[in-house]
């Protein structure tokens, strides 16, 4: 796999204004991406990633082998470039299908690959240097140096005479710089999130066409700092040509800078489809509620989100003529 330099990206320019991300070298577009079928697959040839029947199965306690709830099964294509949101309502499965893609999670029927190898074959270091987790829970047992919470994204790497560096570097595209030389035990929770999207950014920086997997990264942020990260999250993986998989619950972050919604319940893909207006229906369906899309004001889209039938009834109780029983 051949390499980028690891000065391909400017390290605090989204946090100094917005960078258009220049370098996007792969066509991103719905189009080129998503709902590929079998003659198309053949011709894009071997997807960065594939999960074929792939399941999970999640015993209840006193329950027999065999038994309890189910995940999957997933038959999903990825490929690099691509930008996909995973969306659902809690507890459909969403990061159960990123452990599943990670390796944190074997299968227990069907079979999961990265770059036409199953994921269980790879050795660790190789696949360090192939894929990269940000998970939802930011914990670090001890009380680490910031940079040394970044740099055990390439501990995978030794030698890594240019660590130093790409750790500065990672931790300015994360707006994470001036938190250098703290310890990390004493950072807030959206300070500890900036730093662990910084190492998951030093992990690929010097990769070409890998796979980053984010779970709700952006959950602890403040609204203007998610549209930074946002963005940086955008030029990161376009100038290197990685597939984001993101597990958000922000409709809006999911249509605005996804270009492939993945849409699971009750631990079943329900939809895989472009990102867009097109999309909103199947969104009401999901979740269960009403949405407008309106126009952002930038030639994007925003959707408002109302009430459902169901959430409706459930707010204004029964009608008034039965709310007192039956007439005497």
């Amino acid at each position: 796999m051949s390499r980028l330099p690891t000065e391909c990206l400017p390290p605090d320019a989204l946090c100094r204004e917005r960078w258009p991300g220049e370098g996007h070298a792969l066509d991103t577009s719905p189009s080129a991406t998503a709902g590929r079928g079998a003659d198309d697959e053949a011709a894009a040839g071997t997807p960065l990633a594939a999960l074929d029947g792939a399941t999970v199965r999640l015993p209840r306690l006193g329950s027999r082998a065999g038994e309890g709830a189910q995940i999957g099964p997933f038959g999903l294509r990825l490929r690099a470039g691509e930008r996909v949101a995973v969306l659902g309502p809690s507890g459909a499965g969403k990061s159960t299908l990123l452990r599943l893609l990670s390796g944190e999670r074997a299968p227990d029927a069907g079979a999961v690959r990265l770059d036409g190898r199953p994921l269980a074959a790879w050795p660790l270091p190789a696949l360090a240097s192939r894929r990269a987790v940000l998970p939802q829970s930011h914990a670090v047992a001890f009380a680490l140096p910031v940079e040394l919470v970044v740099s055990l994204g390439r501990v995978a790497r030794e030698p890594d005479p240019g660590q130093p560096r790409i750790v500065a570097a990672a931790l300015e595209l994360a707006c994470a710089g001036h938190l250098a030389g703290r310890r990390f035990d004493t950072l807030s929770g959206g300070e500890q999130a900036r730093v662990q999207l910084a190492r998951v950014f030093a992990q690929l920086w010097d990769a070409e066409g890998a796979l980053l997997l984010v779970d709700e990264p952006l959950a602890a942020l403040d609204p203007g700092l998610q549209f930074e990260l946002l963005d940086a999250l955008d030029a990161y993986c376009g100038a290197r040509g990685h597939a984001l998989v993101a597990v958000l619950h922000d409709l809006n972050q999911a249509l605005g800078a996804f270009d492939r919604l993945l849409l699971l319940r009750r631990g079943r893909l329900e939809a895989d489809l472009p990102s867009g207006r097109e999309a909103l229906p199947a969104l009401e369906a999901l979740f269960g509620i009403g949405l407008r899309g309106v126009d952002d004001g930038a030639g994007g889209l925003a959707v408002v989100a109302r009430r459902g039938p169901a959430q409706r009834d459930a707010a204004t109780g029964p009608p008034a003529d039965t709310a007192a029983g039956p007439p005497a």
